[in-house]
C-alpha cells in the first residue's frame, strides 16, 4: 500500500509516474515537526535494518551514519563523505515495523540513520515543501517492487552495451582510440566499446569534433566494421565563444540558466567560462537534446553525460572575491590563521554554495533558484538526451548513462558510480551500492573498474574485473596522469582474456536477468536478506549479493588474498570458470566455507534446484554463438531465458522468453 502526504508547495520533480492522491493527517510511522523547516523522526529498534539511498557511501544497511542528498562533484570517496553524485531519497526500515519512505525533495535533505542518536532515524531539510510517500508491504523486497512500479520502468540499453568497454581520460588523437581497439583485438581480449573523454572535442565544446579526426562519420564506421563502438562524453557546460552555434543559439533563445538580474549565469568548467543549459525548462531541454543528433548522424550509438551536478570550477564573482582577499593577504604580515584562511578560500571557489544560490531556472515562467532544485540537473540533462534519442531513433535503443542523477532519471539512462580510486575498499563499496541502486530503479550501472584515480595494480584490476563480469555496465576507466590500465598493458595477458571472456560466456544470462528485472519492475542485484528473510546471518552479509533469481556472487576484494570466506544460506553449486577455459562444478552444503579463488578465475554460486545458460567465449557481443549454449547447474532444473534482437524497442516477455530444461 502506498500513501502520499504533501507539505507546503512541492516542486514537481516528475520522479513518480503514478497518480496518487494526497492523504490528510500524518503518516502512521514516525513523527513530523514543521516548526523549523521539515523534520521526520522514527525510533529504531536494535535489530532494525535500514536499506536504500541508492548511490550512497558505506553499507547496504545504512544504520550508524549520516547521508546528505546534495549532488556533489567530489572525487574523494572516503568513508567520511556524506554526499556523492546522486540523490536517491528512498529508504526502507525493516524490523518490528517494516515500511518504505520516499522523500520527493530536490534540494538538500539529510538522512541521519542512527548517527546522532543510535536509536533514532532523523530526516530533515530547510523547507517544508515536499511530498512524502509511505509504502507498506509484506517485506522489504515487496516494498521495493511497489516503489519501482510507482516510479516507472528502468531504462533499457542496446545489447552491445553489455559488452566490455575501455576508457581513459587521456585518449586524445584518432590514433589513440585506434590503438586501443587494435591492441584488444590483437590480443583477443573481448571488447565492444571504446569511450571518448573530453579531448575528442574541439576546445571542449559540446557536440564538436576536433579536426584531427577528419571525416568523423568515416572514422566511426571504420571502427564499427570491427564491432567497436565509440561512446563520446557530453558535459553540462556550453563554452562561451562567438561563432560557436550551440552557444549563440542558447543565448538568442534564452535557453541558458540565468543570474538574478536576468543575464546568463557564467561558470568555468573544462572549456573555461560556460553557460549551463536550463534543462528544467522543457523548451531548452528539447533544444539541448536535439544537439545529440549531430553525433548520431555521424554513426554514434551511445553517450555518457558528465559534470552534470553541475560541477563548477569557479565563477567570475568567486574569483573576484578571492583576488580581493589575496590582495589584503599580500599586504599584511600573515598569521597561521591568515594562511589557512586564504588556502581554504582558494579551495572553496569550486562548487561554492554561493554560486549555486545565484543561478536561476525558468520553470513555467517563474524564476527558481538553482540550489532549491539542485539535485534535478543531472536527471534533466539526461532526460533531455533520452527524450531526444527516442525522437532521433524511435525504433532503436541508444546507450546513455550519467554521473549525476535523481530518482526518475532511471527511466532515461543508467549511471556509473563516479570518480572512484584504485583502492581495494572501493571494490567493496561498489558491491554494496549495487542493490541500493537497483532499489531506486537504476539497473544499468557499474563502477570504473580498476579505479579512476590513483595507480592501479595488476591484481586489483583482475579482482575488480571479476566483479565487473556481473555488472551491466562493465568499463575499465582511468584518469589522466595515472598508470595506464588497459588490460594489454600487464604481463600474462591471458589472465585478463579469460576473466573478461567469462563476461561474454555469461552474457545471455546477464542480459536475460536484466531484461526480466526491467520489464517487471524488479531488482537484478539483491541483498541476501531479500531472498532469505528468515536467515539471521544472511541479513548481515554485505559482501555477497544475489544476482537475478539463480545465482549468488561473492567477489574477492582484499589484497593478496588466495580466496575468501563465503556464507551459503542454502545448499549451492560452486561454479568455477578456470584459467584454461573449463567450467568446474562442486556441490556445497549450506553454511560457512573458505573458497580459494585464483586471480585469473571467476566464481559464482548457483542456488539449489536452479541452472543458468553459458555459451562459448566471443570477442564481441555480435559474435556470441547461441548454438553453443549449455545449462550449468542442478539436474532436472529449468531456466526461463529472455532474448530479443538487442536493438529495437520491441520488448515482449511472453514473445521473447523460452524455457530451457536441464536433464
Amino acid at each position: 500500500m502506498i500513501k502520499k502526504y504533501t507539505y507546503g508547495k512541492p516542486f514537481q520533480t516528475e520522479s513518480v509516474v503514478v497518480d496518487i492522491a494526497a492523504e490528510k493527517g500524518q503518516p502512521d510511522h514516525g513523527n513530523i515537526d514543521l516548526t523549523a523547516g521539515f523534520s521526520y523522526t522514527f525510533g529504531l529498534e536494535d535489530s532494525d535494518i535500514v536499506y536504500g539511498l541508492g548511490e550512497a557511501n558505506r553499507g547496504i544497511n545504512k544504520r550508524g551514519y549520516k547521508y546528505i542528498s546534495n549532488n556533489a562533484d567530489n572525487p574523494h570517496h572516503h568513508e567520511d563523505v556524506y554526499s556523492l553524485y546522486a540523490s536517491h531519497n528512498f529508504i526502507i526500515v525493516s524490523g518490528a515495523q517494516t515500511f518504505g519512505l520516499y522523500f520527493d525533495y530536490p534540494s538538500t535533505i539529510t538522512f541521519d540513520v542512527g548517527y546522532t542518536k543510535c536509536d533514532e532515524l532523523h530526516i530533515f531539510c530547510d523547507s517544508a515543501d515536499l511530498d512524502i510517500y509511505v509504502i507498506t508491504g509484506d517485506s522489504p523486497y515487496d516494498i521495493t517492487k511497489q516503489f519501482r512500479k510507482m516510479i516507472g520502468r528502468s531504462y533499457i540499453p542496446p545489447k552491445f552495451a553489455f559488452g566490455f568497454g575501455q576508457s581513459r581520460w587521456g585518449y586524445k588523437t584518432p590514433e589513440d582510440f585506434e590503438t586501443v581497439a587494435r591492441k584488444y583485438r590483437e590480443n583477443h581480449i573481448p571488447i565492444d566499446m571504446v569511450y571518448m573523454d573530453i579531448d575528442y572535442m574541439d576546445s571542449y565544446k559540446d557536440f564538436t569534433i576536433n579536426d584531427d579526426f577528419g571525416d568523423f562519420s568515416e572514422y566511426v564506421e571504420n571502427l564499427k566494421k570491427d564491432n567497436i563502438r565509440l561512446i563520446p562524453i557530453i558535459d553540462a557546460g556550453v563554452k562561451i565563444e562567438e561563432g560557436y552555434d550551440v552557444y549563440e543559439e542558447g543565448v538568442a533563445n534564452n535557453y541558458f540558466c540565468k543570474r538574478a538580474d536576468g543575464s546568463d549565469f557564467v561558470a568555468a568548467v573544462w572549456p573555461g567560462y560556460t553557460h549551463f543549459p536550463d534543462v528544467l525548462n522543457p523548451e531548452a531541454r528539447r533544444w539541448f537534446g536535439a544537439k545529440y543528433k549531430i553525433l548520431t548522424d555521424a554513426g554514434i550509438e551511445g553517450f555518457w553525460n558528465d559534470m552534470n551536478e553541475p560541477a563548477i570550477f569557479f565563477t567570475p564573482e568567486g574569483v573576484s572575491e578571492l583576488k580581493k582577499a589575496m590582495k589584503k593577504f599580500i599586504e599584511k604580515d600573515e598569521t597561521v590563521d591568515d594562511v589557512w584562511g586564504i588556502s581554504g578560500m582558494a579551495a572553496g571557489v569550486a562548487n561554492n554554495p554561493k554560486d549555486y544560490a545565484s543561478m536561476y531556472h525558468n520553470v513555467d515562467g517563474e524564476m527558481v533558484r538553482h540550489d532549491k532544485v539542485h539535485n534535478l540537473f543531472g536527471y534533466n540533462m539526461t532526460r533531455a538526451a533520452g527524450e531526444a534519442l527516442r525522437e532521433i531513433s524511435p525504433d532503436e535503443r541508444r546507450l546513455l548513462f550519467s554521473r549525476s542523477s535523481y530518482i526518475g532519471m532511471h527511466r532515461y539512462g543508467g549511471v556509473w558510480m563516479g570518480d572512484n580510486k584504485s583502492w581495494w575498499s572501493h571494490i567493496l563499496l561498489n558491491i554494496k551500492m549495487l542493490p541500493s541502486m537497483n532499489m531506486c530503479g537504476f539497473l544499468y550501472t557499474g563502477a570504473d573498474l580498476g579505479g579512476f584515480g590513483c595507480d592501479t595494480s595488476r591484481d586489483l584490476l583482475l579482482r575488480w574485473l571479476a566483479l565487473g563480469v556481473f555488472t551491466p555496465l562493465m568499463r575499465d576507466h582511468s584518469c589522466e596522469g595515472t598508470r595506464n590500465q588497459e588490460c594489454y598493458q600487464f604481463e600474462h595477458i591471458e589472465d585478463f582474456r579469460n576473466v573478461i571472456g567469462v563476461r561474454y560466456r555469461l552474457l545471455p544470462y546477464i542480459y536475460s536477468e536484466y531484461m526480466k528485472a526491467a520489464l517487471t519492475d524488479d531488482m537484478m542485484f539483491k541483498p541476501l536478506a531479500f531472498e532469505y528473510p528468515d536467515d539471521r546471518i544472511a541479513a548481515h552479509v554485505e559482501d555477497q549479493l544475489m544476482l537475478g533469481n539463480e545465482i549468488m556472487i561473492a567477489p574477492v576484494y582484499t589484497q593478496n588474498a588466495i580466496g575468501r570466506y563465503v556464507y551459503l544460506p542454502e545448499d549451492m553449486l560452486l561454479v568455477r570458470f578456470t584459467a584454461d577455459g573449463s567450467v568446474e562444478q562442486t556441490e556445497m552444503p549450506a553454511g560457512h566455507h573458505f573458497v580459494e579463488v585464483p586471480e585469473n578465475e571467476v566464481i559464482l554460486f548457483v542456488r539449489s534446484g536452479k541452472c543458468i545458460p553459458v555459451v562459448d567465449v566471443a570477442e564481441c557481443v555480435a559474435d556470441i554463438d547461441k548454438t553453443t549454449m549449455q545449462l550449468i547447474g542442478y539436474k532436472n532444473s529449468s531456466y526461463m531465458l529472455y532474448d530479443d534482437d538487442g536493438y529495437t524497442r520491441e520488448y515482449d516477455l511472453e514473445k521473447n522468453c523460452v524455457t530451457l530444461n536441464k536433464k
